[in-house]
């Protein structure tokens, strides 16, 4: 079977991971994460689509109990690595979100930067990774993601917006084509893996608008839904979402 675009990217390109712009607000985002659980470190989270682990590590230095898994090899070895460096014991595991088996384990899930929704090829498979965290969240647990704002392409260029936070060595994209139906985004995106290879990939992304997570929420049984502007590194409750967030906070309470 042919691999999808988002299992070819993570391949070999861990190390440049960790120098994307958008990878460089954890210790906000987890500050946020701890207000939003009042810093009860008895609870058991889930990273779900951890990368290299970067949020796994960071709640787990301020003394949480956390799972990380994603569907990329190389990106769990290289959060096991990052853990190892700093002496911390983290189960990290490779596991694909379309058919997780954890079932009313977690108090709190996390899915940050888009890991996993909403890459998938269809709406189906989406579905199946929110389905798949709620499962695994045990009543009265928290749901915490963010995606992207299906606003934004409405009122602006992704193209524009993505090569204004482009930094020097860092992903570039090209020959965007945004589908007004399905609210789809197509585009070529080049990035110098691990071993200075170039690599085209023909990308495709889903934007949601704030309506859709509502209700695709709801359908799974979630009392509260809470819906904001997800600003890099500096998560808040008082960011109402507008059309100029790229990405959207979610925050859903079983």
């Amino acid at each position: 079977m042919m691999k999808q675009w988002y299992e070819s990217l993570f391949e070999n390109y861990a190390l440049k991971y960790e120098q994307e712009v958008f990878t460089q607000g954890t210790l906000g985002e987890c500050d946020f994460i701890e207000r939003e659980i009042n810093y009860n470190k008895s609870l058991r989270i889930l990273d779900l689509g951890c990368g290299t682990g970067r949020h796994s590590i960071e709640l787990t230095k301020r003394g949480y109990n956390v799972t990380g898994v994603d569907l990329s090899e190389s990106q769990i070895n290289r959060a096991k690595e990052n853990a190892k460096i700093l002496g911390l014991k983290i189960d990290f595991s490779i596991r694909d979100a379309r058919a997780l088996s954890f079932e009313n384990e977690f108090d709190l899930i996390i899915m940050l930067c888009e890991g996993g929704f909403p890459l998938m090829e269809t709406d189906e498979m989406n579905f199946q990774i929110l389905q798949n965290a709620t499962k695994a969240l045990k009543n009265n647990g928290k749901f915490i993601f963010t995606t992207l704002n299906g606003l934004f392409p409405l009122f602006h260029s992704v193209k524009d917006f993505l090569a204004q936070n482009s930094e020097n060595g860092g992903a570039t994209y090209d020959k965007h084509s945004f589908d007004l139906m399905t609210f789809r985004d197509s585009n070529i995106t080049s990035i110098e893996d691990d071993s200075g290879n170039i690599r085209e990939l023909e990308c495709n992304e889903r934007y949601y608008v704030p309506s859709e997570i509502t209700w695709l929420l709801k359908s799974l049984g979630y009392k509260t839904i809470d819906i904001y502007g997800a600003k890099l590194g500096a998560f808040s409750r008082d960011d109402k979402l507008t059309t100029e967030d790229y990405e959207m906070l979610v925050i859903g309470s079983k």
